[in-house]
């Protein structure tokens, strides 16, 4: 095989790797989510920009106005998992660019000075590193429930505000009884890969 990754961190990271349902009741700490950041940080995004914004949602009062703006089947799963994460696309992140970017800062001028511009930028680069976010839950041990079923308009007005789209809703924590559902079809190589 051609990867230079451990076979078995192949595994935790994807072959293994699945969406879960359910979780056990241990919890997750600030310190493994720190280790997650600290992790996940790296992955590239356009002019560093950056733009992911997290907001954990731990205490029961903080769940309960979550779970209200969740579609049905994804209540349960919400109101039990031991940690929750609103992952979402700061449309502002351009202020970052001069500190993110020191060589190059007119870049926040140049070309995010326009709104429409900045939330098109912000939502694919953000969506990269949610992505990275599931790896890095994955890395730590831990078990990753990304949900896109909520009302999103609901849930920025509940912890948000309007500079700040909402991309999803990631689950955290260890498996528990039942989590996993049959794992779904992939396609090939030959289906996605042409070479030109």
């Amino acid at each position: 095989m051609s990867l230079v990754l451990d076979p078995a961190a192949q595994d935790l990271l994807f072959r293994e790797a699945r969406t879960a349902n359910t979780f056990t009741d241990e919890p997750v700490t600030d310190e493994q989510v720190q280790a997650i950041y600290d992790l996940v940080k790296f992955g590239p995004t356009a002019f560093n920009q950056s733009p992911l914004r997290v907001v954990l949602v731990r205490s029961a009062e903080g769940r309960e106005r979550l779970v209200q703006h969740m579609s049905e089947g994804n209540r349960p799963k919400t109101a039990t998992a031991p940690l929750v994460a609103i992952l979402a696309a700061d449309n502002e992140f351009h202020e970052e660019i001069p500190a993110l970017l020191p060589h190059f800062p007119q870049a926040k001028d140049m070309f995010f000075a326009e709104r429409p511009v900045r939330e098109s930028s912000a939502g694919l680069n953000a969506a990269l590193q949610a992505a990275y976010f599931i790896i890095g839950v994955r890395a730590a041990g831990l078990a990753a429930g990304p949900m896109t079923g909520y009302d999103a308009v609901g849930v920025q007005k509940e912890f948000l505000d309007g500079d700040h789209t909402p991309l999803m809703i990631v689950n955290i924590g260890k498996p528990g009884e039942d989590a996993w559902f049959p794992r779904s079809p992939r396609l090939s190589y030959d289906e996605v890969i042409t070479t030109v």
